[in-house]
């Protein structure tokens, strides 16, 4: 069996772990062979391209796959992959992202590949946008979703999103958590070195953000509600893990705030450090507007830490309000704020909702899973074509 994987670039940042996770998981397994072709990887977010640099015949990149919308260059990709799909006769191509879905699908298909999947870790469409970007990304999806023979989520809330929109049937759906590492999560100790170095003392209530900075990550509700949180908890201290191209805006919010001091802006994180920053945590707020399943909350979980999130997507198949998180509408900010004044004030609550988190966890997030269930998925797959 043979599987390509496309991408359209491997910063560092959930579908892109994943996509990489899955590649060498699957390689390791007798009778595959799977690699991966990516765009080329720019942005301050890093790369991941290091993850190949042991096999590095597993990576190519295809330089006009660029994630901007560009007619000349898109037609140059899909060009470029349809010949590498016809001469290579890969059985299955799998394609991740928005851009790399379209035109890596369209490719594998007018190139004869016999089966195409495509995984969706995030939207394309719905209320973060406007209505104009809404029709094209819904229909260009549309366009895909007839040369996609299976579609794999990482959150079934994507599934409902896809199938309202008029993409696939369907039994053409299967949910595959996206798995990791489990392991340094489920060993993260509170380090006081590092909160230390970060200048967090060690009363001090962490409230964690893993994401890119930038917008619709959620960042800003947490600046609007840093006066009044930082007035009820003064011990309270929010670490932004990530990097972009809106740090310096957050920072210059921080600084008219006159709250530069309970901000701490860790940079970009190596995703093999991550388990050590989200320890030294007490809670993790996730309040993205547009994420499939966010890695974060099941990361978070692992590390036995409460989260709460905005029911946006996929959040709440995993922060289950009262039993792993709490779950607010998106955009409750009074909520959010008393949340976190109440896991600040209730160790042991913090303590209840972290454990039960472990637990969902580890029955669904492990690598072995992920790449056991991707395998005996193309082996049904491929018979039927």
């Amino acid at each position: 069996m043979r599987v390509t994987h496309v991408i359209t670039r491997l910063v560092v940042g959930g579908a892109q772990e994943n996509t990489v996770t899955s590649v060498l998981g699957l390689g390791a397994i007798s009778g595959v062979q799977c690699d991966l072709i990516s765009g080329p990887t720019t942005g301050p977010e890093g790369s991941l391209e290091g993850a190949f640099a042991s096999t590095p015949s597993l990576l190519r990149i295809c330089e006009p796959l660029v994630r901007p919308i560009s007619p000349w260059l898109d037609f140059r990709a899909y060009r470029e992959l349809k010949t590498i799909f016809r001469r290579e006769q890969p059985d299955i191509v799998h394609t991740h992202s928005g851009k790399a879905g379209i035109v890596g699908r369209l490719a594998a298909r007018h190139a004869g590949v016999p089966v195409v999947v495509h995984t969706i870790h995030g939207p394309s469409f719905g209320p973060f946008q406007g209505r104009l970007p809404n029709t094209v990304f819904t229909a260009a999806e549309r366009l895909a979703g007839r040369s996609t023979d299976h579609f794999v989520v990482v959150a079934n809330a994507m599934r409902d999103q896809y199938l309202a929109a008029g993409i696939g049937r369907r039994e053409a759906y299967s949910c595959i958590r996206s798995g990791f590492d489990l392991q340094p999560f489920l060993t993260a100790t509170n380090e006081p070195a590092l909160r230390a170095k970060l200048g967090l003392k060690p009363d001090d209530f962490v409230v964690g953000k893993i994401a890119r900075l930038f917008q619709l990550k959620g960042h800003e509700d947490l600046f609007a509600i840093a006066p009044d949180l930082i007035r009820r908890i003064p011990n309270a201290k929010f670490l932004f893990v990530g990097d972009g191209v809106w740090r310096e805006r957050f920072e210059q919010m921080a600084r008219d705030l006159g709250l530069r001091d309970h901000f701490v802006f860790t940079g970009l994180v190596p995703p093999a450090e991550v388990a050590r920053y989200v320890g030294i945590m007490d809670a993790l707020a996730h309040l993205s507007r547009r994420e499939g399943l966010p890695r974060a909350i099941p990361q978070a979980l692992a590390a036995g830490k409460p989260v709460v999130a905005f029911d946006c997507d996929g959040a709440r198949e995993v922060c289950i309000d009262e039993t792993t998180g709490i779950l607010l509408a998106p955009g409750d900010l009074h909520g959010l704020t008393e949340s976190l004044v109440r896991l600040a004030d209730d160790p042991r609550l913090r303590c209840r909702l972290g454990e039960a988190g472990r637990e969902l966890v580890r029955k669904e997030f492990t690598i072995q899973i992920m790449v056991e269930r991707l395998h005996s998925l193309y082996q049904k797959l491929l018979p039927s074509r």
